[in-house]
């Protein structure tokens, strides 16, 4: 696993590129998964990864698929406890979200309704073999695309963080949690995503 270059993951047929144009890419991830005897979507994995927590939408639950170290914990928790106390978490009513840049082919398209909310975060779209999802607050407007794609030997899955200010405040707060994500969470995060897969799908 390792972060990418923007003009290799720019590459990938994805509806991201277009729908998020002046949105700027933050970081771009990826982890090559061992090959499966079948075709697989990014829907049948996550539903697979996470038949036994299905969400109260009947969605299946993408936080499932992450799932957080101690270490990674720990620090979701001290940021969430410093964001309460600062009131950097409280959604604002103003933010345009993503979801009005969806055509109606996309809206048509998404097997989860735009809007539907999954924990943190809100649905923009979860197309077969990709699903992209935004989070909006004091801190920043930010979007987390994940895809599976499949190679000539096996499978290819992408995780990219887009950020799009919403105050003075936004480009010092990323600065300044970039190191924990970059060095510690993301690298965690596509473990989890890898050890998910061999449990679902290279049992043979």
């Amino acid at each position: 696993m390792a972060r990418i270059s923007t003009q290799e993951f720019e590459r990938v047929p994805l509806r991201v590129h277009s729908l998020m144009v002046g949105v700027p890419l933050h970081d771009v991830w990826a982890v090559d998964l061992l090959p499966w005897r079948g075709k697989v979507t990014l829907d049948e994995f996550l539903h697979e990864a996470n038949k036994c927590t299905l969400d109260f939408c009947g969605c299946a639950n993408l936080s499932a698929l992450f799932t957080p170290s101690l270490l990674v914990r720990v620090l979701l928790d001290i940021r969430f406890f410093v964001g309460r106390i600062f009131g950097w978490d409280n959604e604002s009513p103003t933010i345009t979200t993503f979801t009005s840049r969806l055509t109606d082919a996309d809206r048509l398209r998404s097997l989860i309704a735009p809007g539907t909310r999954d924990e943190y975060f809100h649905m923009v779209y979860r197309f077969e073999n990709e699903q992209l999802v935004e989070l909006f607050n004091r801190t920043a407007h930010a979007a987390a695309l994940i895809a599976l794609v499949e190679t000539p030997t096996a499978y290819r899955f992408y995780f990219a963080v887009y950020v799009r200010s919403v105050s003075r405040f936004t480009p010092f707060y990323m600065t300044v949690i970039a190191p924990f994500r970059k060095l510690i969470v993301y690298p965690y995060l596509l473990r989890s995503v890898r050890a998910r897969w061999n449990q679902a799908f290279a049992k043979s």
